[in-house]
């Protein structure tokens, strides 16, 4: 690992206390980044980060204004977004609620577009910015159940590609990456019986968002990686 990959970056992780948002801010801090984990939990420190901005509700604008004016403030800068916040549900359209649409829409699509929203001026201010968008391999075909899920994780694809192509002359890459099922405790709880190793760890996924946020990473714009694993 280059521990110098990302040196003098300052990177707002959103969904950044959860347990990918976790893993992928210590990622990047050992590759030299300065991270700011901005969630809904009130909670005001992390482990092995310069920043947590807890009580952000991401839904809404004003709330993302003010998490993001603090991390500015703190940091004197931001020069990436990597856009963690999300939530899953399975569930059949015969048997669950239209609601679940609303709310998957909200939490999966809606948070990365006001985040990035918010994030643009001060992305613009600096040399090159980066925004990583964390969709779903779901987005690219998706099974029984989960309808909702992946009309939410397709809209962040489509978001990424027009985003990536609104800013292309303005030094500001825009990407996503489409993993399959994560390695976390709430995957192997819900799923015992399953062969882990076929998914992607935490760990490896980082890596693919360390790598679009680094300068080897200049010529992408407008992708969206499946990471699947063996899934």
């Amino acid at each position: 690992m280059d521990t110098n990959q990302l040196a003098n970056r300052r990177v707002i992780v959103t969904g950044g206390l959860g347990a990918l948002g976790r893993g992928v801010g210590a990622a990047l801090t050992e590759r030299g980044a300065t991270v700011a984990l901005v969630d809904r939990a009130a909670q005001t420190e992390a482990a092995g980060v310069a920043l947590v901005v807890g009580g952000v509700d991401l839904s809404d604008t004003a709330s993302a204004a003010s998490a993001f004016a603090k991390v500015e403030a703190a940091f004197g800068g931001i020069d990436a977004l990597v856009n963690v916040a999300g939530g899953f549900a399975w569930e059949t359209l015969e048997g669950g609620s239209v609601e679940t649409w609303d709310r998957l829409y909200a939490v999966n699509l809606r948070t990365a577009v006001i985040a990035s929203h918010e994030a643009l001026p001060y992305l613009l201010r600096e040399e090159a910015g980066r925004i990583v968008n964390v969709g779903a391999l779901a987005a690219q075909k998706a099974g029984l159940g989960m309808g909702a899920y992946a009309a939410s994780k397709s809209g962040v694809a489509r978001f990424t590609e027009a985003l990536a192509e609104e800013l292309k002359d303005r030094n500001i890459n825009v990407n996503a990456v489409l993993p399959s099922i994560l390695d976390t405790p709430a995957n192997r709880n819900d799923m015992p019986d399953a062969d882990v190793s076929r998914w992607v760890s935490i760990d490896a996924l980082a890596a693919v968002i360390a790598f679009l946020l680094s300068d080897d990473a200049r010529a992408m714009n407008g992708a969206s990686l499946p990471v699947a694993g063996r899934v």
